[in-house]
């Protein structure tokens, strides 16, 4: 059975694949393992940690990632892992074990950075006010 399911982080959107196979978890077509830096690969793999380990031998992700930087990506991605296990194992335990140690392992993250507007160097910063 092949289970599709996505994850959003800020702009970086993340799109998992996860099929029967034997363990291996592929990010843009290269393996978890050479993804730098190391703690977006942590981040990426924590779905794992919490379900048990002999999971991530029993299954096949991969995971392609747009937008973003490096660590929405990561967020982005570890959505996608773990929405994807649970709609494959179909585990209503797995998904409550998710949703008990972070909920944005399953919901998405919808918080968007503000636009700058005019009058200040920021979104809500003004420019200093000089009086001579």
């Amino acid at each position: 059975m092949v289970t599709n399911t996505s994850g959003k982080k800020k702009t970086a959107v993340a799109r998992a694949t996860v099929r029967e196979g034997e363990g291996r978890v592929r990010i843009d077509s290269q393996p978890v393992e050479l993804v730098d830096p190391e703690l977006a690969q942590l981040k990426m793999l924590e779905p794992f940690r919490i379900a048990e380990d002999d999971l991530r031998g029993e299954v096949d992700v991969e995971v392609s990632v747009e937008g973003g930087g490096v660590m929405g990506q990561a967020d982005a991605a570890r959505t996608a892992i773990a929405r994807g296990l649970v709609d494959h194992t179909n585990d209503a335990e797995l998904r409550d074990a998710f949703m008990e140690f972070d909920r944005s392992l399953l919901v998405n993250d919808v918080r968007q950075s503000e636009p700058k507007k005019w009058g200040g160097p920021g979104a809500r910063a003004r420019y200093q006010k000089s009086y001579r």
